[in-house]
Protein backbone atom coordinates (compact mmCIF):
# COMPACT_ATOMS: atom_id res chain seq x y z
CA UNK A 1 0.00 0.00 0.00
CA UNK A 2 2.82 2.62 0.93
CA UNK A 3 4.42 1.88 -2.38
CA UNK A 4 1.48 2.06 -4.22
CA UNK A 5 0.32 5.62 -2.73
CA UNK A 6 3.87 6.74 -3.97
CA UNK A 7 3.88 5.29 -7.62
CA UNK A 8 0.66 6.65 -7.75
CA UNK A 9 2.01 10.52 -6.61
CA UNK A 10 4.72 10.04 -8.49
CA UNK A 11 3.37 9.04 -12.07
CA UNK A 12 -0.49 9.84 -11.84
CA UNK A 13 -0.80 12.61 -9.88
CA UNK A 14 -0.45 15.37 -12.41
CA UNK A 15 3.06 15.49 -12.15
CA UNK A 16 3.05 18.19 -9.26
CA UNK A 17 5.87 17.19 -7.94
CA UNK A 18 8.13 18.27 -10.85
CA UNK A 19 7.44 22.28 -10.28
CA UNK A 20 7.22 22.59 -14.08
CA UNK A 21 4.15 24.97 -14.36
CA UNK A 22 5.89 28.24 -14.57
CA UNK A 23 5.44 31.92 -15.96
CA UNK A 24 8.86 31.56 -17.93
CA UNK A 25 7.20 31.77 -21.52
CA UNK A 26 5.23 33.72 -20.83
CA UNK A 27 4.37 36.13 -24.50
CA UNK A 28 4.84 39.94 -24.52
CA UNK A 29 4.39 40.83 -27.91
CA UNK A 30 0.63 39.76 -28.74
CA UNK A 31 -0.94 42.94 -27.56
CA UNK A 32 -0.70 46.28 -30.11
CA UNK A 33 0.68 49.51 -28.42
CA UNK A 34 -2.29 51.64 -26.63
CA UNK A 35 -4.19 48.50 -26.68
CA UNK A 36 -3.23 47.06 -23.53
CA UNK A 37 -6.39 47.13 -20.90
CA UNK A 38 -7.00 48.81 -17.80
CA UNK A 39 -6.01 47.61 -14.75
CA UNK A 40 -6.63 47.82 -10.74
CA UNK A 41 -4.80 46.44 -8.09
CA UNK A 42 -6.72 46.03 -5.02
CA UNK A 43 -4.46 45.57 -1.97
CA UNK A 44 -6.51 44.64 1.57
CA UNK A 45 -4.38 45.54 4.40
CA UNK A 46 -4.78 45.41 8.60
CA UNK A 47 -1.45 46.63 10.22
CA UNK A 48 0.84 46.43 7.63
CA UNK A 49 3.10 49.02 8.04
CA UNK A 50 5.87 46.72 8.08
CA UNK A 51 5.27 45.23 4.66
CA UNK A 52 3.08 47.50 2.36
CA UNK A 53 5.33 50.34 1.72
CA UNK A 54 7.35 47.83 -0.49
CA UNK A 55 4.58 46.17 -2.10
CA UNK A 56 2.63 49.65 -3.02
CA UNK A 57 6.48 50.72 -4.33
CA UNK A 58 6.99 47.67 -6.58
CA UNK A 59 3.17 48.07 -8.18
CA UNK A 60 3.85 51.70 -8.87
CA UNK A 61 6.75 50.81 -10.25
CA UNK A 62 5.50 48.64 -13.21
CA UNK A 63 6.47 48.90 -16.56
CA UNK A 64 3.00 47.90 -17.55
CA UNK A 65 1.85 49.73 -21.12
CA UNK A 66 -1.34 50.61 -20.16
CA UNK A 67 -3.60 52.49 -17.51
CA UNK A 68 -3.05 51.04 -14.03
CA UNK A 69 -3.89 51.91 -10.81
CA UNK A 70 -3.72 51.38 -6.89
CA UNK A 71 -6.27 50.49 -4.52
CA UNK A 72 -5.33 49.61 -1.07
CA UNK A 73 -8.55 48.91 1.41
CA UNK A 74 -6.96 50.34 4.80
CA UNK A 75 -9.01 47.44 7.19
CA UNK A 76 -9.05 49.60 10.83
CA UNK A 77 -5.29 49.54 10.98
CA UNK A 78 -3.70 50.63 14.31
CA UNK A 79 -0.12 50.92 12.86
CA UNK A 80 -0.15 53.28 10.35
CA UNK A 81 -0.79 51.28 7.43
CA UNK A 82 -2.73 53.89 5.29
CA UNK A 83 0.23 56.54 5.80
CA UNK A 84 3.03 54.35 5.12
CA UNK A 85 1.85 53.37 1.43
CA UNK A 86 0.87 57.39 1.12
CA UNK A 87 4.73 57.82 1.37
CA UNK A 88 5.85 55.24 -0.88
CA UNK A 89 3.20 56.27 -3.28
CA UNK A 90 4.92 60.31 -2.48
CA UNK A 91 8.71 58.59 -3.00
CA UNK A 92 7.54 56.86 -6.37
CA UNK A 93 6.22 60.15 -7.87
CA UNK A 94 2.95 58.03 -8.06
CA UNK A 95 0.73 59.76 -5.25
CA UNK A 96 -1.79 60.17 -8.37
CA UNK A 97 -1.85 56.43 -9.32
CA UNK A 98 -2.51 55.71 -5.56
CA UNK A 99 -5.84 55.66 -3.94
CA UNK A 100 -6.54 55.04 0.25
CA UNK A 101 -9.89 53.85 1.67
CA UNK A 102 -10.50 53.92 5.15
CA UNK A 103 -12.31 50.28 5.49
CA UNK A 104 -15.84 50.17 7.24
CA UNK A 105 -16.69 47.36 10.14
CA UNK A 106 -16.70 44.25 9.56
CA UNK A 107 -20.14 42.99 9.03
CA UNK A 108 -21.66 39.54 9.93
CA UNK A 109 -21.17 36.74 7.51
CA UNK A 110 -17.94 38.27 5.68
CA UNK A 111 -14.31 37.21 6.72
CA UNK A 112 -12.22 39.92 7.25
CA UNK A 113 -9.84 40.14 3.67
CA UNK A 114 -12.45 39.04 1.23
CA UNK A 115 -14.73 42.19 2.80
CA UNK A 116 -11.47 44.54 2.72
CA UNK A 117 -11.78 43.20 -1.21
CA UNK A 118 -14.86 43.71 -1.54
CA UNK A 119 -14.72 47.55 -1.03
CA UNK A 120 -11.55 47.51 -3.59
CA UNK A 121 -13.41 45.87 -6.21
CA UNK A 122 -17.05 48.28 -5.14
CA UNK A 123 -13.88 51.04 -6.19
CA UNK A 124 -13.24 49.80 -8.91
CA UNK A 125 -16.71 49.47 -10.03
CA UNK A 126 -17.39 53.31 -9.05
CA UNK A 127 -14.41 54.04 -11.20
CA UNK A 128 -15.52 56.09 -15.13
CA UNK A 129 -13.31 54.41 -17.25
CA UNK A 130 -13.36 50.59 -18.92
CA UNK A 131 -11.85 48.70 -16.30
CA UNK A 132 -10.85 44.74 -17.90
CA UNK A 133 -8.37 43.26 -15.38
CA UNK A 134 -8.55 43.34 -11.42
CA UNK A 135 -5.16 41.81 -9.72
CA UNK A 136 -5.92 41.01 -6.07
CA UNK A 137 -2.65 41.06 -4.30
CA UNK A 138 -1.45 40.90 -0.59
CA UNK A 139 0.18 43.50 1.60
CA UNK A 140 3.08 41.63 1.47
CA UNK A 141 3.96 40.76 -2.16
CA UNK A 142 6.93 43.07 -4.06
CA UNK A 143 6.30 42.64 -7.82
CA UNK A 144 9.32 42.48 -10.43
CA UNK A 145 9.25 45.53 -12.63
CA UNK A 146 7.29 43.33 -15.62
CA UNK A 147 5.27 41.09 -13.57
CA UNK A 148 1.95 43.17 -14.57
CA UNK A 149 2.64 42.79 -18.33
CA UNK A 150 3.71 39.16 -18.27
CA UNK A 151 -0.13 38.23 -16.10
CA UNK A 152 -1.72 40.42 -18.72
CA UNK A 153 0.00 39.25 -21.46
CA UNK A 154 -1.00 35.42 -20.51
CA UNK A 155 -4.49 36.34 -19.49
CA UNK A 156 -5.16 38.25 -22.98
CA UNK A 157 -3.64 35.45 -24.94
CA UNK A 158 -5.07 32.72 -23.25
CA UNK A 159 -8.81 34.03 -22.75
CA UNK A 160 -8.00 33.85 -19.09
CA UNK A 161 -10.89 34.52 -16.37
CA UNK A 162 -7.75 34.02 -13.36
CA UNK A 163 -4.33 34.20 -13.98
CA UNK A 164 -1.92 33.24 -10.51
CA UNK A 165 1.05 33.75 -9.35
CA UNK A 166 2.51 31.02 -6.86
CA UNK A 167 4.45 34.05 -4.68
CA UNK A 168 7.94 33.21 -3.72
CA UNK A 169 7.66 32.88 0.10
CA UNK A 170 10.62 34.45 1.67
CA UNK A 171 12.75 31.49 3.01
CA UNK A 172 15.83 32.40 5.03
CA UNK A 173 15.26 31.67 8.67
CA UNK A 174 16.30 27.89 9.94
CA UNK A 175 11.83 27.81 10.16
CA UNK A 176 11.41 28.81 6.94
CA UNK A 177 13.73 26.78 5.03
CA UNK A 178 12.41 23.67 6.60
CA UNK A 179 8.73 24.18 6.19
CA UNK A 180 8.19 27.07 3.31
CA UNK A 181 9.39 24.45 0.46
CA UNK A 182 7.50 21.58 1.46
CA UNK A 183 4.41 23.90 2.09
CA UNK A 184 4.47 24.59 -2.05
CA UNK A 185 5.16 20.78 -2.33
CA UNK A 186 1.91 19.86 -0.39
CA UNK A 187 -0.40 22.71 -2.28
CA UNK A 188 0.73 21.36 -5.47
CA UNK A 189 -0.10 17.68 -4.35
CA UNK A 190 -3.66 18.87 -3.68
CA UNK A 191 -4.15 21.15 -6.20
CA UNK A 192 -1.73 19.89 -9.22
CA UNK A 193 -1.03 22.70 -11.13
CA UNK A 194 -1.76 21.16 -14.60
CA UNK A 195 -4.87 19.95 -13.31
CA UNK A 196 -5.70 23.37 -12.15
CA UNK A 197 -4.53 24.95 -15.56
CA UNK A 198 -6.71 21.80 -17.79
CA UNK A 199 -10.43 23.38 -18.50
CA UNK A 200 -11.65 19.95 -18.87
CA UNK A 201 -10.70 19.19 -15.61
CA UNK A 202 -12.67 20.23 -11.98
CA UNK A 203 -9.54 20.83 -10.18
CA UNK A 204 -9.37 24.55 -9.31
CA UNK A 205 -6.74 26.66 -7.28
CA UNK A 206 -5.21 30.29 -6.96
CA UNK A 207 -2.58 31.71 -4.78
CA UNK A 208 -4.28 34.31 -3.17
CA UNK A 209 -0.77 36.62 -3.09
CA UNK A 210 -1.45 37.09 -6.86
CA UNK A 211 -4.71 36.94 -8.58
CA UNK A 212 -5.06 38.40 -12.12
CA UNK A 213 -9.21 38.65 -12.37
CA UNK A 214 -11.02 39.34 -15.55
CA UNK A 215 -13.74 41.91 -14.25
CA UNK A 216 -16.61 40.76 -16.04
CA UNK A 217 -15.99 37.20 -15.06
CA UNK A 218 -16.35 38.00 -11.45
CA UNK A 219 -19.25 40.21 -12.06
CA UNK A 220 -21.11 37.13 -13.93
CA UNK A 221 -20.10 34.65 -11.07
CA UNK A 222 -21.86 36.82 -8.49
CA UNK A 223 -18.86 38.76 -7.27
CA UNK A 224 -16.81 38.15 -4.08
CA UNK A 225 -20.13 38.08 -2.28
CA UNK A 226 -20.43 34.50 -3.75
CA UNK A 227 -17.73 33.22 -1.41
CA UNK A 228 -17.69 35.75 2.31
CA UNK A 229 -17.32 33.15 4.22
CA UNK A 230 -14.41 31.70 2.54
CA UNK A 231 -11.31 31.08 4.68
CA UNK A 232 -9.18 29.84 1.95
CA UNK A 233 -10.66 32.66 -0.11
CA UNK A 234 -7.97 31.97 -3.15
CA UNK A 235 -9.00 28.51 -3.92
CA UNK A 236 -12.88 29.43 -3.47
CA UNK A 237 -12.64 31.96 -5.99
CA UNK A 238 -10.20 29.62 -8.11
CA UNK A 239 -13.73 27.59 -7.66
CA UNK A 240 -16.02 29.91 -8.67
CA UNK A 241 -14.00 31.16 -11.91
CA UNK A 242 -13.29 28.09 -13.75
CA UNK A 243 -16.74 28.00 -13.81
CA UNK A 244 -16.40 30.77 -16.50
CA UNK A 245 -13.72 30.19 -18.06
CA UNK A 246 -10.32 28.61 -18.02
CA UNK A 247 -7.78 30.01 -15.00
CA UNK A 248 -3.99 29.07 -14.68
CA UNK A 249 -1.54 29.05 -11.83
CA UNK A 250 2.04 28.72 -11.91
CA UNK A 251 5.49 29.09 -9.64
CA UNK A 252 7.35 32.35 -10.35
CA UNK A 253 10.36 34.03 -10.09
CA UNK A 254 8.49 37.84 -10.30
CA UNK A 255 6.78 37.93 -7.13
CA UNK A 256 7.83 37.06 -3.63
CA UNK A 257 6.62 37.53 -0.54
CA UNK A 258 7.87 39.57 1.75
CA UNK A 259 6.43 38.53 5.07
CA UNK A 260 8.94 37.08 7.67
CA UNK A 261 8.21 33.20 9.15
CA UNK A 262 11.64 33.71 11.59
CA UNK A 263 10.37 31.16 14.12
CA UNK A 264 8.40 27.49 13.96
CA UNK A 265 5.73 28.75 16.22
CA UNK A 266 4.68 31.39 13.57
CA UNK A 267 4.93 29.04 10.93
CA UNK A 268 2.36 26.60 12.92
CA UNK A 269 -0.06 29.59 13.37
CA UNK A 270 0.16 30.43 9.65
CA UNK A 271 -1.27 26.79 9.09
CA UNK A 272 -3.51 26.50 11.75
CA UNK A 273 -5.25 29.55 10.77
CA UNK A 274 -6.69 27.66 7.93
CA UNK A 275 -6.14 23.61 8.14
CA UNK A 276 -9.07 22.86 9.58
CA UNK A 277 -10.91 24.90 7.16
CA UNK A 278 -9.88 22.92 4.41
CA UNK A 279 -11.08 19.70 5.70
CA UNK A 280 -14.59 21.96 6.48
CA UNK A 281 -14.25 21.54 10.17
CA UNK A 282 -15.31 18.09 9.98
CA UNK A 283 -13.74 15.72 12.91
CA UNK A 284 -14.31 12.62 10.33
CA UNK A 285 -12.11 14.16 7.71
CA UNK A 286 -9.84 15.34 10.35
CA UNK A 287 -9.04 11.32 11.46
CA UNK A 288 -8.65 10.33 7.39
CA UNK A 289 -6.32 13.05 6.87
CA UNK A 290 -4.07 12.12 9.94
CA UNK A 291 -4.14 8.29 8.69
CA UNK A 292 -3.70 9.34 5.43
CA UNK A 293 -0.88 11.43 6.40
CA UNK A 294 0.74 8.56 8.55
CA UNK A 295 0.59 5.86 5.83
CA UNK A 296 2.11 7.96 3.05
CA UNK A 297 5.01 9.73 4.83
CA UNK A 298 5.62 8.30 7.94
CA UNK A 299 4.77 4.43 7.01
CA UNK A 300 8.06 4.13 4.88
CA UNK A 301 10.22 5.96 7.92
CA UNK A 302 8.84 3.25 9.76
CA UNK A 303 8.86 -0.03 7.87
CA UNK A 304 12.50 0.98 6.86
CA UNK A 305 13.85 1.26 10.24
CA UNK A 306 12.25 -1.23 12.14
CA UNK A 307 11.14 -3.80 9.27
CA UNK A 308 13.09 -6.91 7.73
CA UNK A 309 13.01 -8.01 4.41
CA UNK A 310 10.71 -7.51 1.57
CA UNK A 311 8.87 -4.71 3.90
CA UNK A 312 11.82 -2.79 4.70
CA UNK A 313 12.71 -3.12 1.27
CA UNK A 314 9.44 -1.29 0.28
CA UNK A 315 8.97 0.63 2.72
CA UNK A 316 13.04 2.56 1.75
CA UNK A 317 11.96 2.44 -2.16
CA UNK A 318 8.83 4.64 -0.81
CA UNK A 319 11.21 6.49 0.98
CA UNK A 320 13.48 6.85 -1.68
CA UNK A 321 10.85 8.09 -4.41
CA UNK A 322 9.60 10.87 -1.72
CA UNK A 323 12.78 12.75 -1.26
CA UNK A 324 13.50 12.51 -5.31
CA UNK A 325 9.66 13.87 -5.41
CA UNK A 326 11.10 16.84 -2.76
CA UNK A 327 14.14 17.55 -4.91
CA UNK A 328 12.82 19.76 -7.94
CA UNK A 329 10.86 22.22 -4.98
CA UNK A 330 14.41 22.06 -2.86
CA UNK A 331 16.16 22.97 -6.26
CA UNK A 332 13.19 26.05 -6.86
CA UNK A 333 13.92 27.41 -3.42
CA UNK A 334 17.69 27.01 -4.08
CA UNK A 335 17.94 25.10 -0.86
CA UNK A 336 20.01 21.54 -0.68
CA UNK A 337 19.01 18.53 -1.45
CA UNK A 338 19.80 17.07 2.03
CA UNK A 339 16.25 18.32 3.40
CA UNK A 340 14.76 15.91 1.06
CA UNK A 341 14.98 12.86 3.14
CA UNK A 342 13.66 14.65 5.83
CA UNK A 343 10.53 15.62 4.48
CA UNK A 344 8.51 12.70 6.67
CA UNK A 345 9.29 14.90 9.74
CA UNK A 346 8.69 18.10 8.00
CA UNK A 347 5.04 16.41 7.26
CA UNK A 348 4.50 14.83 10.74
CA UNK A 349 4.70 18.69 12.09
CA UNK A 350 2.47 19.24 9.22
CA UNK A 351 0.35 16.99 10.96
CA UNK A 352 0.84 18.40 14.18
CA UNK A 353 -0.01 21.40 13.09
CA UNK A 354 -3.26 20.22 11.30
CA UNK A 355 -4.24 19.16 14.80
CA UNK A 356 -3.66 22.54 16.31
CA UNK A 357 -6.17 24.03 13.75
CA UNK A 358 -9.35 21.77 14.65
CA UNK A 359 -8.25 22.17 18.41
CA UNK A 360 -7.90 26.21 17.93
CA UNK A 361 -11.05 25.78 16.24
CA UNK A 362 -12.74 24.16 19.04
CA UNK A 363 -11.59 26.80 21.67
CA UNK A 364 -13.30 29.34 19.24
CA UNK A 365 -10.18 30.34 17.97
CA UNK A 366 -10.69 29.10 14.17
CA UNK A 367 -9.39 31.26 11.87
CA UNK A 368 -7.52 33.59 13.70
CA UNK A 369 -5.81 36.66 12.23
CA UNK A 370 -5.04 40.06 12.94
CA UNK A 371 -7.13 39.98 15.73
CA UNK A 372 -10.05 38.38 14.62
CA UNK A 373 -11.22 35.12 14.87
CA UNK A 374 -13.12 34.27 11.54
CA UNK A 375 -13.60 30.34 11.28
CA UNK A 376 -17.60 30.54 12.83
CA UNK A 377 -18.48 33.46 10.71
Amino acid sequence: MVLLIWLYLVVARGGFWRAVQRDDASPLDGIAPGAWPVVSAVIPARDEADCVGQTVASLLRQTYPGEFNVILVDDQSQDGTGQVAREAAAASGAVGRLTVISGSALPAGWTGKLWAQRQGVEACENAERPLEFILFTDADIVYAPDALQVLVARATADGLVLTSLMAKLRCKSFAERMFVPAFIFFFQMLYPFAWANNPRRATAAAAGGCMLVRREALRAAGGLDAIRTALIDDCSLAKLLKAQGPISITLTDRVHSIRAYPEIGEIRRMVSRTAYAQLHYSPLILLGTVLGLALTYLAPVALTLFARGWPQFIGLFAWILMALAFRPMLRFYRLSVLWAPFLPVIAAMYMAFTLDSAYQHARGRGGMWKGRAQANV
